[in-house]
């Protein structure tokens, strides 16, 4: 009998993440490929990246709908409610036998609670990991604790999790799904690259991504655009803010500064093949995205990590800090552009959708009594 094995995703960036996974899932004879989409791949404002799954060759088989077209707490806690509401009919429909969560995002964190009080076992990827710059963090540290298997990327991040409470039988380190990508996808030439985004050939790149620091700084997007006003002669391709408290205020200053700056460039999503493109062509990638820390290095391009969002995580020695403040932003991207280090790969081979599958079909039974393991 097919084991069911339930995976939801709610961004671009997340699904990107997801991908192999979802495949190695879906072509394997002894498991049956749910999948769950909600939040951001719904939504017109955000690029109805659903689409782009579709096209994939995946199948969906709940659309959770939930986001408010809000930009406050109020509204982000709101959406939580109602995305409860819908996984829950979603997995009473499905009843699938294991559902999958990746990350930290509130749109896991509805799904964690409503598996968590219908019984259904779920297996965590990328706990364990630090993020003090924004409320993922704890919802993060959360979810591990409503989990009963964890997929972590590094081995710091498999002691957190045991740490947590979590038994060191049911924790495993497996690497960074997103090198995955890297190692797989055949990426765009340079001139491909500049063809499909429209940008000036005879300018360099650089790549950036900034999202709320939903526990910090509200306005740091105000100096990251100061700084960035700086450089008339490279092209700047923005892509959106998520959909947290604070996003589309983001996205609205980008908005306004692509208007004022014909060397700017704001895309709702880029999809991993043009992302991954544009980060081996860009002479720096620039923001608080948790992929400057993560896959950026793999392929051998700085990074300019603004303010606090990824602060606590592991940091290769080709990410440079910056504080929210133009000066320092400036500072840092020079020191990019100079950078001549080790870009350090401290995320795994690139195997971690195997091994994941690899675990799960080995696991007698998904259905088990948690206890807290103390250290």
């Amino acid at each position: 009998m097919l084991r069911k094995i339930c995976v939801v995703t709610g961004t671009r960036a997340e699904y990107g993440l997801l991908y192999w996974l979802m495949k190695e899932i879906q072509q394997d004879e002894e498991l049956e490929l749910q999948l769950v989409v909600t939040g951001m791949h719904l939504s017109p404002e955000f690029g109805l990246t659903y689409k782009q799954i579709e096209q994939d060759g995946f199948v969906i088989d709940e659309k959770v709908e939930m986001l408010l077209s809000s930009d406050i707490a109020v509204g982000v806690a709101k959406s939580m409610g109602i995305a409860t509401i819908g996984f829950t009919g979603a997995f009473d429909r499905l009843k699938p036998d294991l559902l999958i969560i990746l990350g930290d995002r509130f749109e896991m964190m509805a799904a964690a609670q409503s598996a968590l009080i219908m019984q259904l076992p779920i297996a965590h990827l990328h706990g364990g990991e630090l993020t003090f710059g924004a409320y993922d963090d704890s919802i993060r540290h959360s979810i591990t604790k409503m989990a009963t298997w964890h997929f972590v990327s590094t081995e710091s991040h498999r002691k957190r999790v045991i740490q947590l409470g979590e038994h060191p039988e049911r924790v495993w380190n497996v690497g960074a799904l997103g090198i995955e990508n890297i190692l797989k996808i055949p990426l765009l030439s340079k001139a491909e690259l500049y063809k499909e985004l429209k940008l000036d050939e005879s300018k360099p790149l650089f790549l950036i991504t900034y999202h709320p620091e939903t526990n910090g700084v509200t306005n740091g997007i105000t100096s990251l655009l100061s700084a960035l006003g700086r450089y008339p002669n490279i092209n700047l391709a923005f892509t959106k803010a998520n959909a947290d408290n604070g996003g589309r205020a983001i996205n609205e200053a980008i908005e306004q500064f692509t208007l004022r700056n014909d060397n700017a460039f704001l895309f709702e999503s880029l999809g991993q093949l043009r992302y991954l493109s544009a980060v081996k062509h860009a002479k720096a990638v620039i923001g608080n995205s948790s992929s400057g820390l993560i896959e950026v290095p793999y392929l051998q391009t700085p990074t300019v990590n603004c303010g606090n969002r990824q602060m606590g995580r592991e940091c290769p020695l080709s990410v440079i800090n910056a504080a929210l403040d133009e000066n320092s932003i400036c500072n840092a991207i020079e020191t990019a552009l100079h950078f001549r280090g080790t870009y350090e790969q401290i995320f795994g081979n690139g195997k971690a959708s195997t091994t994941i599958v690899r675990k799960i079909k080995s696991l007698p039974s998904y259905s088990i009594q948690k206890e807290f393991y103390d250290l």
